[in-house]
């Protein structure tokens, strides 16, 4: 099975995964101009603008729900796995494809808002089903997309939380690899479980105002180790560009280059054109579609230039040696012990659990959108849901018990597939994403603050649910 799945993974990110994020990447980035940098000041001020009616979702909100479901255990298992198996050079291509990232996200997040949908209670919805089904006319790859997205978020990144989560006791020495990953993964899942089902209301409060300050406190200690060793500075970023350039040793291996890492782990973290993030843009409350789609380039910089970089360089900073007998927690935990001793795994520690059950519950977050889309854009009755949660659960179980290399492939090869969909759909999509750009950056020059009329780019406002 192992075989199989790696065999998959492998022909999916090349040549097929690498030419298409890399060509929409760039393709985005040079028709909006690069927007993710000449108005990121822009993206950043629009994050506290506020609604009109204080009762709906406003940007920051919809902002904090698609980064909760980005920042988790990829920050620091995704980012170390790629250093200890492709190479230092993995960082500057996780780098790269964040910068272009970002302007799919952009133009996915404003097709989102576009095509929303109006609630009952005037609020919205959407994402990117449905702008394939009303832009493109076709509801079978909209739901061929929910397909794909149940897959990922409910099977496959689950199964690889769950496995990251138990790795993180490996550096214990009660640590049994027959009955640890067992124990974890039934107390996991069992907790997920409680909250899925109506209880634990109070844990997830907690956990969702304890992650904010973990991850700040976790950029905080790792800004800590790179300065201490400081002297390494240099040499680390010498290393991490001469062998993100070494093409030679890239193709000559390609599918465990540092490349193909780099890209597939900060695909992984960033979530950067697969279509999840649009699922939460739709539902800010908005005056202009690119107000959001913006804003969500700001949530692509903070987790990859902010806490991946944080985990790489302090990793990378702090000469331990990268392996792939360390790959996972293990390397980061080594890095931190540098400077805080036995502390430090016991803190990495922490930050997994908090990370890992946060993100299980956010991932559950747009496999209900997904769910609701299939059946007809209603909830589904209860029993089914339930039903479908106890899968869940039972999924998060056995991730705990999966080997490395099948969890990795599982939760890549999922992603791939909405990124397959997504992206080229963005593509066929980008002239009107680009019109509305434009729309929006000429109200701004006349000093308004810019109001979305879609016959002023050519939409048929008849046409759209929300915007009429």
């Amino acid at each position: 099975m192992i075989r199989v799945l790696t065999a998959i993974d492998d022909v999916m990110y090349f040549p097929v995964l690498v030419i298409i994020m890399a060509a929409a990447g760039l393709y985005f980035t040079i028709r909006t101009r690069f927007v993710q940098v000449r108005m990121l000041r822009e993206a950043c001020r629009l994050i506290m603008e506020k609604p009109s009616d204080r009762q709906h979702v406003s940007s920051f909100q919809a902002l904090m729900v698609s980064t909760a479901s980005r920042v988790g255990t990829g920050n620091i298992v995704g980012v170390s796995t790629a250093i200890c198996l492709g190479g230092p050079g993995a960082v500057f291509w996780m780098w790269f494809m964040c910068i272009i990232g970002a302007a799919s996200a952009f133009v996915e997040s404003t097709l989102a808002q576009i095509y929303k949908r109006k609630e009952k209670d005037g609020g919205c919805y959407g994402g990117p089903a449905y702008y394939i089904e009303q832009a493109l006319h076709s509801p079978l790859l909209a739901a061929v997309f929910c397909v794909f997205l149940i897959a990922t978020y409910a099977f496959g990144f689950n199964l690889l939380c769950s496995y990251n989560l138990q790795s993180a006791f490996g550096a214990y020495g009660f640590y049994s690899k027959n009955t640890t990953p067992l124990i974890i993964g039934a107390v996991l899942a069992l907790l997920v479980g409680w909250c899925l089902m109506g209880g634990g209301k109070k844990i997830v409060r907690l956990t969702e105002v304890v992650v904010p300050f973990m991850g700040l406190f976790y950029v905080a200690l790792s800004l800590i180790v790179i300065l201490i060793h400081l002297p390494n500075i240099p040499g680390m970023f010498a290393r991490i560009f001469r062998d993100a350039f070494d093409f030679r040793a890239i193709f000559g291996g390609i599918s465990g280059s540092c490349m193909i890492y780099g890209i597939k782990r900060g695909l992984y973290s960033n979530e950067a054109g697969v279509g999840s993030a649009p699922n939460a843009s739709a539902s800010a409350m908005v005056s202009h579609p690119v107000k959001q789609g913006l804003v969500q380039t700001v949530s692509v910089y903070i987790d990859t230039m902010l806490l991946c970089t944080a985990t790489a360089l302090m990793c990378l900073s702090s000469g331990v040696e990268a392996s792939s007998e360390v790959s996972g927690t293990p390397y980061v935990q080594n890095a931190l012990s540098t400077v805080f001793g036995s502390m430090g795994p016991v803190f990495i520690t922490l930050a997994m659990i908090l990370f890992a059950f946060t993100t299980l519950l956010g991932n559950l977050y747009y496999v209900d959108n997904a769910l609701i889309y299939l059946n007809g854009k209603k909830r589904p009755a209860d029993w089914f849901m339930k039903a479908f949660y106890v899968i869940c659960i039972l999924t998060i179980f056995v991730g705990a018990i999966l080997p490395m290399d099948a969890a990795w492939a599982a939760a890549d090869i999922t992603m791939g597939l909405m990124t397959l969909i997504n992206l080229p759909c963005c593509f066929l999509l980008f002239g009107i994403a680009g019109k509305a750009l434009n729309d929006y950056e000429r109200q701004k020059k006349a000093g308004k603050n810019p109001a979305f009329l879609a016959g002023e780019i050519g939409l048929d406002e008849e046409q759209l649910s929300f915007w009429k």
